[in-house]
C-alpha cells in the first residue's frame, strides 16, 4: 500500500510518500519533502501564526509535486492520502487539510485524518533502511505493549501504547513543555530561536552542574510534568549575575539540560516499569537532542540488566527506539506512516482541522 502524507501542523510544509507492506508492517519511506519557514520566525523569538500559513501556501504545490517526483511514482500508483488534522495552528493546518480533500475528490483517493501527535511516534515505525534507531537487543521493531514519550515544543506526554490504534494518554505538561521550556530560557540567555538546539551545543563541553536547578514533580507518583518552575529558577539566577559571560552561559544551559532531562527520563522509565513495557519510543524535535539519546540509552541498558530473569540470562528486557533526527521534527513521513497502521479512511467532506485536538 502506498500512501501520499501532508503535514502543516505548524511552520513546517511537508509531504511524503511511504510504501508499507501488510504481511511484514513494514513501511518503506519513498520520498520526504520538508519545506520551513522557520528562519523568518527566528526574527522574532517565535512561531508568526499568520506567517506561517502564508508561506505554506506558496509551498504546498512545489512541495506535493517534488515529493511525487522523486518517489518517481504517479496518481494511479496511491493508494490512499493521509493528512494532519490537528493539533496545530489553525491557518496552516487548514492549508493542509484543504489540499488533502482536494486530492482525494479530484484523485478519487481514501483520505486518512491523522492526528499529529501520534505522528510522532510512528516515525519509530519506518523501516530502519531509511531510520536510524538506537535499539538495544535485537528487535527490529517496536514491541507492545510500548511507552511513547513525545517531547517537543508544545508538548511533553506520556502515551501507554497497547497496540495499534489503542493509545492511553498517562501524562503530560502542566505548563510549560520541555522544548517550550528551552526556547524561553534560550531567550533569558540571549541565545537565537530555537533555543534548544543552541542550548544543547553549549553544553556539550560541560561537566559539571554547576547551580542544580530543580526538578519539577521527579518525585511525584503520577505521569506529570512542570517546567514552568524550572524557568522562574533560571530566570533568578541569571538576574542575580552582573556579567552573563560565554561560560556562565554554557553552565546554565548544561544545568538547564541536566535538569529537564532528569525529570523526563525518571518519569518515561517509571511509566515503562509499571505497565511491563517491551518497548520505549522517543518522538518530537526535543528527541533529537544527542545527550537525550544518550542518557535514554544508558538508563534504559541498565534497567533492562536489572530486569533480567536468571532463565533469561543475557536477554535485554526492553528496546529503545528513537527516529533519525530528520524524523523528529515536523514530517509527512510520521504522518503517512501513522495512516497505514491506523487506516481508517472517512469522506473527505467529513475532514475537519481541529486545532485542540489531543489524545482521546
Amino acid at each position: 500500500m502506498i500512501i501520499l502524507g501532508i503535514e502543516t501542523s505548524c511552520d513546517e510544509t511537508s509531504v511524503a510518500l511511504i510504501r508499507g507492506n501488510k504481511k511484514n508492517e513494514n513501511v518503506q519511506l519513498l520520498s520526504n519533502i520538508i519545506v520551513s519557514s522557520l528562519l523568518l520566525h527566528a526574527k522574532s523569538g517565535g512561531i508568526i501564526p499568520e506567517i506561517a500559513a502564508r508561506e505554506q501556501i506558496k509551498y504546498i504545490i512545489p512541495v506535493f509535486e517534488k515529493a511525487l517526483e522523486e518517489s518517481k511514482l504517479q496518481k494511479e500508483n496511491i493508494d490512499a492520502v493521509a493528512v494532519t488534522v490537528g493539533p496545530g495552528l489553525i491557518g496552516s493546518l487548514l492549508v493542509g487539510v484543504e489540499t488533502a480533500k482536494t486530492i482525494s475528490y479530484v484523485w478519487k483517493k481514501p483520505i486518512i485524518p491523522v492526528n499529529h501527535l501520534i505522528g510522532h511516534i510512528y516515525a519509530n515505525f519506518i523501516s530502519k533502511i531509511n531510520n536510524s534507531k538506537l535499539i538495544i537487543n535485537n528487535s527490529a521493531v517496536p514491541e507492545f505493549p510500548a511507552i511513547a514519550l513525545i517531547v517537543s515544543g508544545g508538548h511533553t506526554d506520556l502515551i501507554l501504547m497497547e497496540r495499534h490504534g489503542r493509545t492511553k494518554w498517562l501524562g503530560g505538561t502542566r505548563d510549560d513543555a520541555a522544548g517550550e521550556a528551552f526556547d524561553k530560557i534560550g531567550r533569558l540567555l540571549n541565545l537565537p530561536y530555537p533555543g534548544g538546539p543552541h542550548i544543547e551545543r553549549l553544553a556539550k563541553d560541560i561537566k559539571k552542574d554547576l547551580y542544580s536547578f530543580p526538578r519539577p514533580l521527579i518525585e511525584s507518583d503520577d505521569f506529570d510534568f512542570s517546567f514552568s518552575g524550572l524557568k522562574t529558577a533560571v530566570f533568578r539566577e541569571i538576574t542575580a549575575i552582573k556579567n552573563l559571560g560565554n561560560k556562565t552561559i554554557a553552565n546554565i544551559s548544561y544545568s538547564t539540560q541536566e535538569a529537564i532531562f532528569e525529570v523526563i527520563v525518571k518519569k518515561t522509565l517509571m511509566a515503562a516499569q509499571k505497565y511491563n513495557a517491551k518497548s520505549v519510543l522517543l518522538g518530537g524535535g526535543v528527541a533529537a537532542n544527542n545527550e537525550l539519546r544518550a542518557r535514554f540509552e544508558f538508563e534504559i541498558r541498565n534497567l533492562s540488566t536489572q530486569m533480567r530473569d536468571p532463565a533469561t540470562a543475557g536477554k535485554l528486557e526492553i528496546s529503545f527506539f528513537v527516529p533519525e533526527k530528520r524524523l523528529c521534527t515536523d514530517n509527512a513521513a510520521m504522518i503517512a506512516t501513522a495512516a497505514f497502521y491506523n487506516y481508517k479512511s472517512i469522506p473527505w467532506q467529513q475532514i475537519e482541522a481541529n486545532p485542540a485536538l489531543y489524545f482521546d
